[in-house]
């Protein structure tokens, strides 16, 4: 790619714990990506509006709330809706996720859960080699 990573740090719904994803902007920043952090108490709307205006090329939706099969799904329809493309835009979720729904946001559209704990290098490796190989191919993997 010829330009720096974009990604969105978003908080979508009533979670007001953001230290994680604070931190997470930071390390992502850190290793060379643009960061956008929306802030706390977002709806599915606004982070999707964000990352269709921003052009991001990563979606990173942090829950701790426990609404994630809920809140994860409006934000891609509204991606959708805005004009967003899923099949070029990575998307991941990071938080509190029990493991029997990683598999359910994968189903959904997902690329990848991060629970805590995950080295950071783990999600920096993992959004530099997916989001060339999405923009190449189109399509998920």
């Amino acid at each position: 790619m010829d330009r720096k990573i974009r990604v969105l740090v978003a908080k979508v719904g009533l979670d007001g714990h953001d230290r994680g994803a604070k931190v997470v902007a930071r390390f992502l920043r850190d290793a060379g990506f643009e960061v956008i952090y929306t802030g706390l108490h977002r709806t599915p709307e606004e982070v999707a509006m964000a990352a269709v205006q921003e052009d991001v090329d990563v979606v990173g939706i942090s829950l701790h709330s426990g609404a994630h099969l809920t809140l994860v799904p409006k934000v891609m329809k509204y991606i959708e809706e805005f004009g967003g493309d899923l099949n070029e835009l990575v998307v991941i979720v990071g938080g509190i996720v029990p493991a029997d729904d990683i598999d359910k946001l994968k189903e959904m559209g997902v690329d990848e859960v991060f629970i805590p704990g995950t080295p950071i290098e783990k999600i920096i490796d993992y959004i530099k080699a997916r989001v060339p190989e999405k923009k190449r191919t189109g399509e998920k993997v």
